[in-house]
């Protein structure tokens, strides 16, 4: 006489182990190598012509002469900027050198879910230009984290800026246009099946 008993608990412990598979998170994996090296590469490139370019400015512009670079559409014209980009909050310089720093923590910790390309590029946009304004604070008079920015790029009707400015503003940019598309840090739509199918390992393209 077949054992009914037994084959029915086989059979609701093949169930219960299958929804537990089923339900159980599945482990998140570490962004990769490429990702991570697309990230750095863009902020250091960021970082990188951020200073160059405001050593040269410093070096080779003279604050009551500026000089014209696309006509009257771009100038040049040397400033040093106690305040934000574009010369926002020049009173709060000491609060302007947390917010930055808090900002750059902030997007190294978001990077561990990082799988998306043009998502490491923000962020490594974002991580370069925040740096970029937050050495001028340590390094530029008078220093200790209350250093004048170097600005020197001048458009008709809007204040003037750097390259370190450039980045931060493309970042958010380009954050906004994939939030608006639905695409998360981790490559996902929304929308999107969140089980941990095979296409869901690869480093997403979008």
């Amino acid at each position: 006489m077949p054992d009914l008993q037994g084959e029915a608990g086989a059979a609701l412990t093949s169930e219960e182990s299958a929804d537990e598979q089923h339900t159980a998170p599945t482990k998140q994996k570490r962004p990769s190598a490429q990702l991570i090296a697309l990230l750095v590469g863009v902020a250091v490139v960021g970082y990188g012509l951020d200073q160059a370019t405001k050593a040269w400015a410093s070096n080779s512009l003279d604050p009551a002469r500026p000089k014209q670079l696309v006509g009257s559409l771009l100038q040049l014209r040397l400033t040093h900027n106690p305040g934000a980009a574009f010369s926002i909050a020049t009173n709060a310089t000491w609060v302007l050198t947390i917010v930055a720093a808090a900002v750059i923590v902030a997007t190294i910790f978001f990077a561990r879910r990082l799988r998306s390309k043009p998502w490491a590029c923000a962020l490594g946009l974002l991580i370069g230009g925040a740096l970029g304004n937050l050495t001028d604070r340590f390094v530029r008079a008078p220093g200790g984290g209350k250093g004048h920015v170097v600005d020197f790029l001048e458009l008709p009707h809007w204040p003037i800026f750097n390259v370190a400015d450039c980045c931060v503003v493309t970042a958010a940019c380009l954050i906004a246009l994939l939030a608006f598309l639905g695409i998360g840090i981790d490559g996902r739509r929304a929308g999107d099946d969140k089980t941990d199918s095979p296409e869901s390992t690869k480093d997403a393209d979008v």
